[in-house]
């Protein structure tokens, strides 16, 4: 999944694509480096960021979303109004990073048009999600929720073979939580439903890698995507395409025999 964000302030992209003509650019970019999947947002829910309107958010992303009709794209936004004029606009899969809680709407969108989504969790929200997220035991807790929240979708009649896991990787929490999370991500595979890590880029880069940090981390990118390939994560949120399928491909050559 290649990320396209057409916001002026996300953390780390903020404002290189934010009209039709950079935006388009880098679609095709990512397109050529063999994406699968294009994920689309228009607001910001980067660490501390504030909500904007639907009118705003629609007006980013609007003639982007008409423009790439033709890619197989997700829609990164929370808000419900969004969904259903994404879905409209013939987009593929919903990507919401606050779990479908945002909005209370969104569920009924989402059951609506059957439409696959990506089922987050998240502590807090982004204005106060790192300021010191507390958990029993992240793994457990995560695991609780997504299991209640696969159980509530079955039974409002949501279908299983529309729901992605993703654990929400500095979305309230630090860098231990991050790091268990990492390691033991195979817990979340006993749930039956593939699953989605966003670690591009992410602040626990700079918190392991420290002086070595760099603006684009694409080195801490690769060598957490590698990692989890190897504990067989099946979707991979990242803005470097090409850098990291091109890790893959080499690091799955070698463990060939």
């Amino acid at each position: 999944m290649g990320v396209l964000n057409l916001t002026p302030d996300s953390f780390s992209d903020g404002g290189k694509f934010n009209n039709l003509q950079l935006a388009y650019k880098q679609a095709l970019n990512l397109n050529k480096s063999g994406v699968d999947i294009i994920d689309i947002g228009g607001e910001s829910t980067r660490p501390g960021s504030l909500a904007i309107s639907v009118e705003e958010e629609w007006k980013r992303i609007s003639k982007v979303l008409n423009k790439l009709k033709k890619f197989n794209t997700s829609l990164d936004t929370r808000k419900s109004i969004i969904m259903e004029k994404g879905i409209k606009n013939k987009i593929n899969l919903i990507n919401d990073v606050s779990g479908l809680e945002f909005d209370i709407n969104s569920i009924q969108i989402i059951k609506k048009y059957k439409t696959p989504f990506i089922l987050q969790h998240s502590q807090g929200n982004p204005q106060t999600m790192q300021k010191n997220p507390k958990y029993k035991n992240v793994l457990l807790d995560i695991f609780d929720y997504f299991e209640t929240k696969i159980k509530f979708f079955r039974k409002i009649g949501i279908s299983h073979n529309n729901i992605i896991l993703d654990p929400g990787v500095g979305f309230g929490k630090n860098l231990k939580h991050n790091l268990s999370i990492l390691r033991n991500i195979s817990i979340f595979h006993s749930l039956g439903f593939p699953i989605l890590l966003g670690i591009s880029r992410k602040r626990f880069i700079k918190d392991i890698s420290e002086n070595n940090d760099s603006k684009e981390r694409i080195g801490g990118t690769i060598g957490s995507s590698l990692f989890a390939i190897m504990k067989g994560v099946q979707v991979l949120r990242v803005h470097d395409v090409n850098e990291v399928k091109q890790s893959i491909k080499v690091f799955k050559k070698l463990l060939d025999n």
